[in-house]
């Protein structure tokens, strides 16, 4: 085969470069204007629940800007999922806070709800004080166990920041990912779900959190005629050049959603009778993930090869996959970090790869990789 597969292709609608030009000819080409503000109106419809939007930077800049307005301060700590990205985890390290780290269960690779509480209690008895935040991961857009995770979340008054980086679209009990929280961070980085070649949301409750969250994104500019700063401020804001590529994205967003579905049910029906290898699924009808990345388990007593092993091949194929991601807790930079582990997440990242699914990967290319997977088995 010729060409290569990847993972997750960013696609163009073809209306992304009527924004951009719009915005070149009437002068806008700086961090606000009307692209800026079509794409935030665009974004608050599809989430819904009445919240607002604020296009950003990146989603780490979005994390970042929700620890700060929850007030989380140097030697705070904040409950993170280790199994995930590290752009959920770093930015409580920028105001100079803690992460703890929570492993995953096994139903949706996301946060455990009984670690979390377990940990919560914990902390509590070592440090004298709750931990600040949680951050629970919709992780390749598989909804987190949120009633769980909230319930204990409310128990102990500690407010939820949701990553739901890899989850535009995922819904959990029919409600979009990313509303559960008091706050919820979404990424438009080149590989996900909609691009706007960089950049992310912060998800808020109100239009006052939305003033509040647009304050500390354009560097924490009083109002008044001259420059003054009673706060520290970030230069978080989306460009509206790139707000113009979102504009664009928006009107295949629900196209690529329906689209990473489809693979995801193609890789099951194909997947259906191979032993040794296990493609990750909703676990219950009240979950209802975007695929964002479709991922599969290798069980190499069975298969005969491990995933590093499968990897190799695929590429050598033309076919790129990716490991799970490793998790936090083993991380060298968060080698000290207390962390509430029962091995689930360890046992996914020796086993686990990611297989392509984005918007360019056709029928023809899900049957090639599953071809050559067969192959291995032989």
């Amino acid at each position: 085969m010729d060409k290569r597969i990847y993972l997750c292709l960013a696609h163009m609608s073809g209306k992304e470069q009527d924004f951009i030009k719009e915005a070149f000819e009437t002068n806008w080409v700086v961090p606000l204007g009307p692209n800026v503000n079509a794409f935030e109106e665009a974004l608050e419809s599809f989430v819904g629940e009445n919240k607002r939007i604020v296009a950003l930077s990146a989603g780490t800049a979005a994390i970042h800007l929700a620890l700060i307005q929850l007030g989380v301060q140097p030697g705070d700590e904040v409950i993170c999922q280790s199994f995930t990205f590290c752009a959920s985890a770093n930015p409580v390290t920028y105001v100079g806070a803690i992460p703890v780290f929570v492993d995953s269960e096994e139903t949706t690779w996301n946060m455990s709800p009984i670690l979390l509480e377990k940990a919560i209690q914990d902390r509590i008895v070592k440090t004298g004080k709750k931990p600040k935040a949680i951050i629970p991961v919709h992780l390749y857009g598989m909804p987190a166990k949120m009633d769980e995770i909230c319930a204990i979340a409310e128990k102990y008054e500690i407010p939820v920041v949701e990553d739901a980086a890899e989850a535009l679209g995922s819904e959990y009990k029919r409600r979009k990912c990313g509303t559960f929280g008091t706050y919820g961070a979404l990424s438009f980085n080149g590989n996900k779900m909609i691009t706007t070649s960089g950049g992310g949301a912060l998800i808020v409750p109100d239009e006052a959190a939305k003033k509040q969250t647009l304050f500390y994104a354009t560097q924490a500019r009083e109002p008044f005629p001259y420059y003054q700063h009673e706060h520290i401020g970030y230069n978080y804001r989306m460009s509206n050049i790139c707000a113009g590529i979102g504009c664009g994205q928006m009107t295949v967003l629900e196209k690529h959603i329906a689209h990473h579905r489809h693979v995801h049910a193609l890789y099951e029906q194909a997947f259906a009778d191979i032993e040794g290898i296990t493609l990750k699924s909703n676990p219950a009808k009240e979950f209802d993930a975007n695929y964002w990345l479709c991922t599969i388990l290798i069980d190499p007593v069975v298969t005969g090869f491990d995933y590093e092993e499968l990897r190799v091949a695929l590429d050598a194929k033309g076919i790129e996959t990716r490991p799970l991601w490793k998790p936090m807790h083993l991380q060298p930079v968060f080698a000290h970090n207390p962390c509430y582990i029962d091995g689930t997440a360890e046992k996914l990242f020796n086993k686990g790869l990611c297989i392509p699914a984005g918007p360019f990967v056709t029928d023809e290319d899900v049957a090639y990789i599953v071809n050559e997977i067969r192959k291995q088995l032989r």
